[in-house]
Order: structure tokens, then C-alpha cells, then sequence
């Protein structure tokens, strides 16, 4: 295992300082604004922003990396979102920070591809799915490590800005330092949206309802929080419940999809975090432990969907249409994601924090309807024949390049537990 990872330690290790820096300022924005009694519309239009960006960074960033290379196209990137996260903490204004977050979200999708497409490039038979499995791990715990750090300190003054300044540099660190060799340049996906619905329909339209949720819950969560009278520790904490009970639900929720029609699966977790999203928006409790518990489900259920979807999409799906079907609802996803807080923060105007779970369960209960009346229509395809359960880090957005780090990328490779 110790030679299998050397030569992507370095790789690995820069994505969790970009990771860890990434989940670190996208938290303290929206608590940030929210201190600096920011509408909800423009804390809502921060994470439309920054899902705008990182959709066309998605599309267009490759053209730059063919241009100048990997690693000066990744110090480039990491280096513009650095000067970005210090220029956050320079101007704090609504109207900067919304157009800021839009390079940072193209700029980061960037660094992602680059990143994932030199873990590819280095990953072989053997080794596809440990990397693949650690990449997955990484982002989970990179991401909620640089949420928890806004509990060491106050918000209110400079210095997490320049802290997640400094992790975004250190991201540049290990690639520009490391001996390995740079990869191809990065390949265009071809999107095709029509093949999609006629593959999945329930695919389509789940994925694009599900990225509202997730988008208006991930922008939006820390505004809630805050709004509703947690101290700053409290609000990285309840985020980050949120991703580590999606994370260790997805090994259970594999295993039941694997065994069941993925849709009845799909319906009925979206039908709990629809219950647990509109518990919350109606009765809005107060009791801080019943908010956590009621939360902790909401996560287990809502950022598991995505995974869920990809894997019934290609179920039906040839085994070499993989990469082109997951781009595809990763840019539907994505498109959801851009929706998702600009109503979110309409919906929570005027002092109204637990609105914000108006959206996510009525998407939610969309989801769960659409599925059932899908199952309706169309048989589902044999246990014994469908493709294998893989997580999926809904958590942040995916890119092309980790789709195709997947081994379902690579049906005639073996994939390592």
C-alpha cells in the first residue's frame, strides 16, 4: 500500500490544504455576511456565484491548462484563489464578494481537474480504486477539518481570511515541488443532455432537484444557523454533521440500492429528508439537540442522493458511456446548484431563517415522487446485473477529471475495496 501511494502523496496532500481551505472559506462567507447583517438574497446569490463559476470552469478551464501546462496552469489557479480569499477579508461588501466567488468557483474547478486528472494519469490497474477510495476520503474530512477550524476563533476579524489564504497556498506547495511527471492535457467531455433523459429520466430530473437542495442547504446552512441564534463553533459543527452523516451513509445506502430498485431506494430517502427539511420549516424548533438529530438525518439522506442517481443512470447506461452520463448530470447537478440559493435566499428575506427548508423539501419531495411514478413505467434492471454502488463526494462539486479517476470509468480494470 505505502509504494502504491507515493508517487500521488504529493498530489493528495496539496488536495487537502486546497480542500481544507475551500471548506474553510466557503463556511466563513455566509457567517461572515450574516454578521455584517448582509440580505439574504446576496449571502443566497454568493453560492449562485461561486456554482456559476465552478459549472464554467467545468467547460472552459481546460482550454488554459493545454495552453500553459499543469503546473503553471496550478499555481496560477491556487495563486488567484489565495489573493481572492485575502481580497474577501480586505473589502467586505456583498456586491465584491458576489463577483469574487464567481472566479473562485472557476478557479477551483481548475485546480480540481488538474489535480484529478494527475491522480488518473498516475493511478494503474492495481491501484485505481485505493486512490479513488482515498481521494473520497480526503474530501470529506479536508473539507469539514477547515469547517470545525472557525470554532478556534472569531470571525469578526481578519485572520481566518488570511488562515484560508495561507491553506490555499500550501495547496501549491507539494505539486510544485513534487518530481512526478505532468499528465496528458485535459480532454473535453462531450455533454449530451437528450441521451441522458432518454437513458434515465428520473436520472434527469433528479439530479437537477437535487442540486437545488444540496446548493440552497450548502450556501444558505451557515445563515440559518446563524440566524437562528447558534454561536459560531455550533454552525461548523452542524455543517459539518451534515457531510459525515451523508459520508457514513453511503456504505449502507450502497448496499440497499445494490439489492433493491435504486429508484425505491432513491424515493425513499428523498421522502426522509423531505419529512426531516419540512419538520424543520413548519414547526422550526428551538431545542438545540433536537435541531442536530433532526439535521444529522436530513445529511444522511440528501447527500447520498447524488451517488444513488449516478449509479442508476448507468445502470442502463453501456459500460463505455460511464464518463459521458456522469459528466452530463454533474452538469445538471451543477445547474441545480446555481438555482437552488438564489431561491433560498429570497425565501428567508425578511428574518425568516427556516424557510431555507422550504426548498430542499419540497425538491426532496419531488425527487421522491418522480421515482415512484418512474418505477411505474419501466423495469428496473436485475440485481445481479447492475453496476456496483460508488460514493460520489456530492459534498463539493465533482469535475470531469475525478469521474473518470472512478474504476466504473474503466469497466475492464479491477476495483480495489
Amino acid at each position: 500500500m505505502r509504494k502504491n501511494l507515493i508517487p500521488v502523496f504529493a498530489l493528495l496532500l496539496g488536495t487537502a490544504f486546497l480542500l481544507a481551505g475551500n471548506g474553510l472559506h466557503g463556511l466563513l462567507l455566509p457567517m461572515r455576511g450574516t454578521e455584517e447583517n448582509f440580505s439574504s438574497a446576496s449571502l443566497g446569490m454568493l453560492g449562485t456565484a461561486w456554482a456559476t463559476g465552478f459549472v464554467l470552469g467545468c467547460i472552459f478551464a481546460q482550454r488554459v491548462v493545454r495552453r500553459i501546462g499543469h503546473v503553471r496552469a496550478f499555481s496560477a489557479f491556487a495563486s488567484m484563489i489565495a489573493i481572492i480569499a485575502l481580497l474577501t477579508g480586505i473589502f467586505v461588501n456583498p456586491v465584491a464578494w458576489i463577483a469574487l466567488r464567481a472566479v473562485t468557483g472557476f478557479a477551483l474547478a481548475a485546480s480540481f481537474m488538474i489535480i484529478e486528472s494527475w491522480l488518473n494519469e498516475r493511478a494503474t490497474n492495481e491501484t485505481r480504486g485505493l486512490i479513488f477510495s482515498l481521494y473520497m476520503t480526503i474530501t470529506y474530512v479536508a473539507i469539514v477539518a477547515g469547517q470545525m477550524s472557525i470554532a478556534l476563533g472569531d470571525i469578526s476579524t481578519p485572520t481566518f481570511f488570511m488562515v484560508a489564504g495561507i491553506l490555499y497556498c500550501l495547496a501549491l506547495l507539494p505539486t510544485a515541488l513534487s518530481t512526478a511527471s505532468s499528465p496528458p492535457p485535459l480532454s473535453e467531455v462531450r455533454i449530451d443532455l437528450p441521451m441522458i433523459y432518454r437513458n434515465s429520466p428520473v436520472s434527469f430530473i433528479g439530479i437537477l432537484l437535487v442540486g437545488i437542495a444540496n446548493g440552497a442547504f450548502g450556501t444558505l446552512g451557515p445563515v440559518f444557523a446563524a440566524k437562528s441564534g447558534l454561536p459560531g463553533g455550533a454552525v461548523a459543527t452542524l455543517m459539518s454533521v451534515t457531510i459525515f452523516s451523508g459520508a457514513i451513509m453511503q456504505i449502507p445506502a450502497g448496499k440497499l440500492s445494490d439489492s433493491l430498485d435504486r429508484r425505491y431506494v432513491l424515493a425513499g430517502m428523498a421522502a426522509i429528508a423531505s419529512i426531516a427539511g419540512l419538520i424543520l420549516a413548519i414547526f422550526a424548533p428551538a431545542n438545540t439537540g433536537l435541531l442536530f438529530a433532526i439535521i444529522a438525518i436530513y445529511g444522511a439522506m440528501s447527500y447520498t442522493l447524488y451517488s444513488i442517481i449516478v449509479a442508476h443512470a448507468n445502470d442502463y447506461a453501456d459500460a463505455d458511456k460511464f464518463v459521458t452520463v456522469s459528466s452530463g448530470l454533474l452538469l445538471l447537478y451543477g445547474i441545480g446548484t446555481i438555482i437552488g440559493p438564489t431561491i433560498g435566499g429570497i425565501l428567508m428575506a425578511g428574518g425568516a431563517p427556516y424557510r431555507l427548508f422550504l426548498v430542499t423539501g419540497l425538491a426532496h419531495l419531488a425527487v421522491a415522487a418522480y421515482a415512484i411514478y418512474r418505477s411505474t413505467r419501466r423495469a428496473a434492471i436485475p440485481a445481479d446485473i447492475r453496476e456496483t454502488f460508488s460514493s460520489v463526494p456530492a459534498s463539493r462539486s465533482a469535475t470531469p477529471e475525478s469521474i473518470a479517476l472512478d474504476p466504473r470509468a474503466n469497466p475492464d480494470e479491477p476495483v480495489e475495496a
